[in-house]
């Protein structure tokens, strides 16, 4: 007689039994083949640490997040389950344990948080503002949250992003969002999910981890409209850093020192209580603590989507296709026109003292990385590290040396993007013949990009049909359209003979003189019952087919 037994981690789920070695990681069952390969890469390096191990093994794996970086703390918690088991020998941690606290400052007595809280209204000292923080202020979030938080501030599981509320030029509230808790029986009843649906689905869900209200003037209503705030530019900014979409909400409130008001006001769902258990390693242990579990959609239909029957074949968080390996040997890099000439034309934005990396390498690693597929600045930095001291100094890297993750973050944050977007856009357009080709042009909102007013950065794209690569890039300025941005999008791209698409919006007549008689292109666009008069015109020339040579009169 044989049984069976699974612990799901994340993305994880492991099943033992008679002979069963099997682990659900990433859409796809591993069993003791590969067992033994992650076994082989753990002892060729003994001395490093679980977190390069881990680096090691999707490496050679090819385990990537949508963003294209590798999923090293994923692996890495899979690996400790599979050591737990006893399935894989992993060598003696350097320390303790890999989740001791940091070093925070003691949080702050009753009398402190009193003190520092006078109980006197104020009016709004400014417009409303939630943002993700920058790698600049984490070290202080984290004190803060640690000093004032009840529950401090600790590590959080899986990906997550921390905010910052602003009221004017005042700092209001901290908020942190994280992995969804694996086991939340309210919330799996109130989806319909089984074991296998929740491993699949489980990275669509984020939760509410900590939200603090700081010490200050109280303000009506305050805590709703920052939570309301924050939710608006959640799914975007979670889009942008970790390359999927998220659906759902969730957070727990202890009904002993809250009654959940704030969220109830933003239309946060009650499901019911928990059962008053937390998660210790891998095991979970009664406090007697039951905690109200609430519940948010984040987009429209995202329960339908949730609870839609899943398929045979249905995956995780989509993973993003694998990266390419560019043939940089055959690269147009050093001859005349190539990308380092493109590059040097740039101008560096730091101060020449304490110079290590020149300009000209960061810009061609980043590009070249692109390219491969890389769609996040770590995922940039595990590219270069990939490549050979001889094709990093192809790349004009010193030595020899890829530049690490926060240089390549900070000099990309100095640049000037729209002089990197025009010669690098031209530079793609002239490595292929765009006669005859099809160049879309389509206008899209930048997620997470809303500033101060609350506006969004919105753009007008020219993309390549055949190869999906963005050749051409333009800001649409306040106060106008897409329809005025075609001409700037175009003025420095040379499209003699491509052929233009575009929906209804562009169909206008300065749109398409300009394509043909200033460009030299040809155009296809959509007409709607919007233009009556042009829809007539095209309906009285009877073009039932296409091209018109197809008719026989």
């Amino acid at each position: 007689m044989c049984h069976s037994a699974r612990v799901a981690s994340g993305d994880a789920k492991l099943g033992a039994g008679a002979g069963l070695r099997t682990v659900f990681y990433r859409g796809r069952w591993l069993g003791v083949r590969e067992f033994v390969r992650i076994q082989r890469i753990v002892d060729a390096e003994p001395d490093h640490t679980r977190q390069a191990m881990a680096q090691e093994v999707c490496r050679q794996f090819q385990w990537r997040r949508a963003t294209g970086q590798f999923a090293v703390d994923s692996c890495r918690l899979l690996l400790l389950r599979l050591a737990r088991r006893g399935w894989l020998r992993l060598p003696a941690p350097r320390r303790a344990s890999n989740f001791a606290p940091l070093r925070e400052p003691p949080a702050a007595s009753a009398e402190d948080r009193r003190a520092d809280a006078p109980d006197c209204p104020a009016a709004d000292s400014g417009p409303l503002v939630v943002r993700p923080i920058t790698p600049e202020e984490r070290f202080e979030w984290r004190q803060t949250m640690a000093r004032y938080h009840y529950l401090g501030c600790g590590r959080f599981v899986g990906e997550s992003l921390g905010y910052a509320a602003f009221l004017g030029a005042t700092r209001v509230a901290l908020l942190a969002w994280a992995a969804a808790a694996l086991k939340n029986p309210p919330r799996d009843d109130y989806l319909g999910w089984d074991a296998t649906t929740r491993a699949r689905r489980l990275p669509w869900l984020v939760n509410n981890v900590r939200f603090l209200i700081l010490p200050g003037p109280r303000r009506p209503n305050l805590a709703s409209r920052i939570l309301a705030t924050n939710l608006r530019r959640l799914a975007g900014d979670w889009q942008a850093r970790f390359g999927h979409s998220l659906f759902l909400a969730e957070t727990f409130v202890d009904r002993a020192r809250f009654p959940g008001t704030c969220y109830r006001a933003s239309n946060w769902r009650y499901l019911g209580d928990t059962r008053g258990f937390a998660r210790r390693g891998a095991r979970y242990a009664a406090h007697g603590q039951p905690k109200a579990v609430f519940v948010y959609p984040l987009q429209p239909h995202a329960l339908d989507r949730l609870r839609a029957p899943a398929g045979p074949r249905e995956r995780q968080v989509p993973e993003g296709r694998p990266m390419i390996t560019l043939n940089l040997s055959r690269f147009p890099l050093e001859e005349r026109g190539g990308l380092i000439a493109v590059l040097q034309q740039l101008v560096d934005p730091r101060q020449r003292r304490g110079i290590r990396h020149s300009f000209v390498s960061i810009m061609a690693i980043a590009v070249c990385a692109t390219l491969a597929g890389a769609t996040s600045l770590v995922a940039i930095a595990q590219w270069a590290q990939e490549q050979s001291p001889r094709t990093l100094r192809r790349l004009r890297c010193h030595r020899g040396h890829a530049p690490s993750e926060p240089t390549i973050r900070r000099v990309l944050g100095q640049l000037d993007v729209q002089a990197l977007d025009q010669r690098v856009g031209a530079w793609l357009a002239q490595q292929t013949s765009l006669v005859g080709q099809g160049l879309a042009i389509d206008g899209k909102t930048l997620c997470g990009s809303a500033d101060a007013d609350g506006k969004a950065v919105h753009l007008v794209s020219a993309v390549l049909h055949r190869d999906a690569v963005v050749v051409a890039q333009h800001c649409v300025p306040d106060k106008t359209n897409e329809i005025t941005s075609v001409a700037p999008l175009f003025a420095t791209l040379d499209i003699q003979g491509a052929v233009v698409t575009g929906d209804a919006m562009f169909t206008q007549t300065a749109i398409a003189e300009h394509l043909v008689e200033a460009k030299h292109a040809d155009y296809v666009f959509t007409v709607k019952d919007n233009q009556p008069t042009l829809r007539q015109d095209i309906a009285d020339l009877h073009l039932d087919a296409f091209p018109p040579s197809a008719h026989d009169d």
